[in-house]
């Protein structure tokens, strides 16, 4: 059995005084305050009846105290089920019950929704957690690498969500292998925006505490915001998806700044493609943009650009982190094939799921469902989702490079592509987009795509949508763009205004 000394008190001991956390208000928690207020809440949940092991549900938006809950149940030996402040109360209650949980907290914004769901016996927002009082019991000073800390659901893109559980071991590696590719700076501070319920925004805290970092903590994402932030707050890094890092881009370009302050290092993205046009905006402003790849699976990223390749490898996610393995199986004439993964920072499995467990894994690899290739120099660059594949007269069209095709058209800010049955190729490909130029036609955009896309990739019907379907961590959700198309198709009657291009 491995141990180590708890990261949050060996970083209190090392680091007392040193700012860990600050809110978009201007509040500040040192190492210290984090680690005495993660002490009392877990002293307070012990008289609450959590005990080691016990699995308990937080559903929060982004908050400092979430992550002192957090750390919190660390220091019992129990588990934190993060659940997405945005489903339903039927998903959360399948989640709740999928993962065992004994107790929920949450933040005053969800406390009636939450308390409605009446499936667990206790629930307590923050305020509420903060007024009960402290048991007299001995807090756990080790971590047991191999104990679960985590379990995360998946986004349910392909499927029902399932409980990925991370151990200590793989949040330790992930942060590792993150720090010995991009570095760390004795002044680094990450601007966390993304949800903390996502491995994503998760993974920035987990880093903080391991790194001794500072992070500056968003509820939510304003482009407007953010970018006010890193010139005024010193930030050094942050995490963003692909829609977040364009609106980024174009608050750069409005600005009267030619870049970045040059303390700001590191603009990791993740979460899905990334049209060209957006690579090259960053590349022309200087925007130190890092491509990677990841997923709730893999405790965040696991494949990412080094400092030395985001230039000369523009569009690629970069090469497996030490000590990660990645390899192409199934490999078409294409060279194309599903991309496997194995290394400590990868799930043991999905809770109380042994099959679905066993149907993910092949000896110690990870079949991730995504396709990809490798080039010459071993630089991964990612396709897309196996089950996102349409076959159109025994052709594959991967949805990602139309997708990254139609955002490249002047005009068109989002795309998302689906298949439409068809009697003759069996297959073809529709397109979703969104666009604020009331004059672009189909035949404008198809004529575009020609230029770049072979005829059979060419989308049959392009609609126009004022927001594409996106999970809380915005990825696209081609699943609902299926549905989407089915409705249109039967002429069913719905909320949301489709309408098709000619």
């Amino acid at each position: 059995m491995k141990e180590m000394p708890h990261w949050l008190s060996k970083q209190s001991e090392q680091n007392p005084n040193k700012i860990a956390l600050e809110d978009e208000y201007g509040n500040q928690w040192t190492f210290w305050e984090i680690e005495q207020t993660s002490k009392s809440y877990a002293r307070k949940l012990y008289k609450a009846g959590i005990r080691g092991g016990d699995h308990v549900g937080i559903c929060s938006h982004n908050e400092p105290h979430m992550i002192m809950v957090i750390y919190a149940l660390s220091y019992l030996g129990a588990v934190a089920v993060l659940l997405n402040t945005k489903l339903t109360k039927a998903e959360l209650t399948y989640q709740i019950k999928d993962a065992e949980i004994s107790m929920m907290i949450t933040n005053e914004a969800l406390s009636s929704y939450i308390k409605d769901l009446e499936i667990v016996s206790s629930c307590f927002t923050f305020s509420e957690l903060t007024n009960v009082a402290e048991a007299d019991v001995r807090l756990n000073d080790h971590i047991v690498l191999s104990d679960v800390f985590t379990i995360m659901y998946t986004s349910g893109t392909t499927g029902a969500p399932k409980g990925v559980m991370q151990t200590y071991e793989n949040h330790w590696w992930s942060a590792i292998s993150s720090m010995l590719n991009l570095g760390l700076d004795k002044h680094d501070k990450w601007l966390c925006s993304v949800p903390m319920f996502h491995i994503s925004g998760l993974s920035i805290f987990l880093k903080s505490i391991i790194y001794g970092m500072s992070v500056l903590l968003f509820k939510k994402f304003k482009a407007e915001t953010v970018h006010q932030a890193i010139f005024s707050k010193q930030v050094t890094m942050i995490s963003v998806v692909t829609v977040m890092a364009r609106s980024l881009l174009n608050e750069l370009q409005k600005s009267t700044e030619t870049s970045y302050p040059d303390y700001f290092r590191c603009m990791l993205l993740g979460g899905g493609i990334v049209p060209l046009s957006d690579l090259e905006k960053a590349r022309a402003y200087g925007v130190p943009l890092y491509q990677s790849y990841g997923m709730t699976e893999t405790s965040s990223q696991i494949v990412t650009l080094s400092p030395e390749s985001i230039n000369a490898k523009i569009g690629s996610a970069g090469k497996p982190l030490l000590p990660a393995s990645l390899r192409i199986t199934s490999v078409d004439a294409a060279g194309i094939g599903e991309i496997e993964v194995k290394g400590p920072m990868v799930t043991k499995g999905y809770y109380n799921k042994p099959a679905a467990t066993q149907a993910a894994f092949c000896d110690e690899w990870l079949k991730t469902g995504d396709m990809g290739y490798l080039d010459e120099d071993g630089f991964v660059y990612i396709v897309d989702r196996r089950n996102d594949l349409i076959i159109s007269g025994g052709e594959n069209i991967y949805p990602a490079e139309l997708e990254k095709a139609l955002m490249n058209i002047k005009g068109i800010s989002a795309a998302g592509v689906c298949g439409m049955s068809d009697a003759n190729w069996g297959e073809r490909p529709v397109a979703f987009i969104e666009s604020n130029d009331a004059h672009l036609s189909a035949s404008e955009i198809k004529l575009t795509l020609q230029e770049s896309l072979a005829p059979y990739k060419i989308p049959d019907k392009i609609f126009l949508v004022s927001t594409l379907p996106r999970n809380a961590s915005n990825k696209l959700l081609r699943r609902t763009l299926q549905e989407w198309l089915q409705k249109k198709l039967e002429n069913s009657c719905f909320k949301l205004e489709i309408k098709e291009i000619d």
